[in-house]
């Protein structure tokens, strides 16, 4: 997977009607789960993208701390569903990860999680803080790093 950064102000109109396609198909669609999507929150995010072959396959956009949380934050994780099986999930983890510590110079993290990726986030190094809660009618947890 070729991985990119960008600010939203580098994303070319197709690299963004990719990501809002990509994130329609998964949160919107495949949950079954409608939520205003476009928030005006993607002109403050890295946007980290990863593309197999040319197509969208994996996707998250970081933030600076203070933005979301007190913390810099990664949220929108998204894969392909076709694509969930070749680890991208893990590989644009990383990449968001080492995104915030490059750009804003900070190793705190906090992440509004799916409930049911709990696991997946612990093995990145995030752990759950406090009680669930529903965000968009579904079942989340508050997860900082614990780097």
């Amino acid at each position: 997977m070729e991985l990119k950064i960008k600010t939203f102000k580098e994303l070319t109109i197709e690299e963004l009607h990719d990501v809002f396609q990509l994130r329609g198909e998964v949160f919107v669609v495949e949950q079954n789960c409608v939520y205003l999507d476009i928030d005006g929150k993607d002109k403050e995010a890295l946007h980290v993208i990863g593309k197999d072959k040319g197509r969208l396959v994996a996707y998250t956009r970081c933030f600076a701390p203070g933005i979301y949380f007190k913390e810099a934050s990664i949220g929108r994780v998204v894969v392909t569903k076709k694509e969930r099986k070749n680890k991208y999930g893990a590989e644009i983890m990383k990449a968001s990860i080492q995104a915030i510590q490059t750009h804003y110079n900070t190793q705190a993290i906090s992440l509004s999680a799916q409930e049911y990726l709990k696991k997946f986030y612990k093995n990145h190094g995030f752990s759950q803080v406090g009680e669930g809660y529903l965000e968009d009618g579904i079942p989340h947890i508050l997860m900082v790093n614990t780097i």
